[in-house]
């Protein structure tokens, strides 16, 4: 499974017009999901957006984590993370989860992130959306389990 995270002022999701997920300052999640993704491999990378020290304390150093900070969490599903770019001009998904499998295991992600965390949002699974942000820093980070 693998994340980019990127530390927002805000963020916001729509389809088709409507906003379906917005944050003020926190992180913007993609998440991608491989075929050999389970519920562990989601565990184990909400424990590290949740916990990873991106928010700058008192001194300005990046020792804060999401919860510390106070942020949002929003949750938007990206199987683009899971190309193989490594031949040719065109990418493979061969990597990527089926629509299925990619799809429980971003709702098993998401209903984990909101037991542990009362500030999280989402986009639409598999929707057309479009992605506004202001990147603060800019801080960005690929993590992966």
């Amino acid at each position: 499974m693998k994340g980019l995270i990127q530390r927002v002022r805000h963020a916001r999701v729509e389809v088709g017009g409507e906003e379906v997920g917005a944050i003020d300052r926190g992180l913007l999640l993609l998440l991608g999901v491989s075929g050999d993704d389970d519920r562990t491999s989601a565990e184990r990378l909400l424990h590290k957006v949740l916990n990873y020290r991106v928010f700058p304390d008192e001194r300005g150093r990046m020792n804060l984590n999401l919860m510390q900070a106070g942020g949002g969490l929003l949750v938007v599903s990206q199987f683009t993370l899971e190309a193989d770019t490594g031949r040719g001009l065109r990418p493979s998904f061969t990597s990527a989860g089926s629509p299925e499998h990619a799809e429980a295991l971003y709702d098993y992600f998401l209903e984990r992130a909101r037991v542990q965390w009362d500030k999280v949002a989402s986009g639409r699974f598999a929707a057309d959306m479009q992605v506004s942000l202001l990147n603060d820093g800019p801080v960005t980070f690929m993590l992966e389990t």
